[in-house]
């Protein structure tokens, strides 16, 4: 068998070992996501379109849809500013404490979102530890959207910082330098120069971080109180519905969960294939070339 462009014979693998390989890979992924994802919309529209149409849009699943997209309304924008904050400082600065900061980017991937959302209880409830200070100035956390959004805002905040991190260690701080030599401001530089070249990470974690906001089950499942109407996610009001036994309104309310992550992960693949091919605009400056933006004016 001839050998692909660049490789030798000893390193490929012959014809039947690579269809083997992707028949196995195939295999798996219609077993364990396809075949799942095609089953949660079959059963939402097992009973008809009337009766999916009615379980998407009855007060308390229209109020869990709102609730959702509102929590990941919100938490995205915070997310955006600090994990760009955090990218910076951490790439751009020395300090002390920098690997603790890092350590606590880090923190909500190691934490099951159950525990973070039982650390919110024991702090926030009303026989948290700052539950009396919290009730003698009329707030409520715990049981309420706040307490959602705080939980959502602790297990989405890593990604955004995540991806920016390596990213902006990867390119250096030469562009920038040079920019500052010319006079820039800091601003001018964040967004003329550190901006363009990180657009494509961030828009990347942007992705991620929107998706786990819509998704997230365990922390808020802890802090909301499901309290119909309310508190209550897509995901929650998914549980609820499915424990008393409307499995076609469960299903409904699943497909739109799962039309949202489709729609999330097709964006997330044409960001990656548009940052794998950017155009010349997009592509990194040569090594001493000066901003356009930055450069100075030709005297006259």
């Amino acid at each position: 068998m001839s050998a692909g462009p660049g490789l030798p014979d000893h390193l490929t693998e012959p014809r039947w070992v690579r269809g083997v390989v992707l028949a196995l890979a195939l295999g798996f992924l219609a077993l364990f996501q396809l075949a799942p994802l095609a089953a949660v919309f079959a059963e939402a529209f097992k009973k008809g379109w009337e009766l999916y149409l009615a379980a998407i849009t009855e007060p308390d699943a229209w109020s869990a849809i709102k609730l959702t997209l509102w929590v990941a309304a919100v938490a995205l924008p915070v997310n955006l500013v600090f994990g760009v904050a955090a990218a910076w400082a951490i790439t751009k600065f020395q300090f002390r404490g920098k690997q603790f900061l890092i350590t606590l980017i880090d923190l909500p991937f190691s934490v099951s979102p159950v525990v973070a959302g039982l650390v919110f209880v024991l702090l926030f409830g009303a026989q948290g530890w700052l539950g009396d200070w919290l009730q003698q100035h009329d707030l409520k956390i715990v049981y309420a959207v706040s307490g959602v959004v705080l939980a959502t805002l602790f297990v989405t905040f890593p990604f955004i910082a995540r991806e920016l991190i390596p990213l902006m260690q990867a390119q250096g701080s030469e562009e920038e330098q040079a920019a500052l030599t010319l006079g820039a401001g800091g601003w001018q530089i964040f967004w003329r120069v550190t901006l363009p070249n990180i657009k494509w990470g961030l828009l990347y974690g942007a992705i991620l971080c929107n998706a786990r906001a819509m998704g997230e089950f365990g922390a808020v499942s802890v802090v909301s109180g499901h309290i119909r109407g309310l508190t209550n996610t897509m995901t929650l009001h998914v549980e609820i519905l499915y424990n008393e036994y409307q499995f076609s309104a469960a299903f409904a309310v699943a497909s739109l969960l799962a039309l949202l992550a489709l729609v999330t992960l097709l964006i997330k693949n044409l960001v990656e294939w548009r940052s794998a091919r950017p155009d010349m605009a997009d592509a990194p400056l040569e090594a001493g070339a000066v901003p356009a933006p930055l450069a100075r004016p030709a005297a006259a």
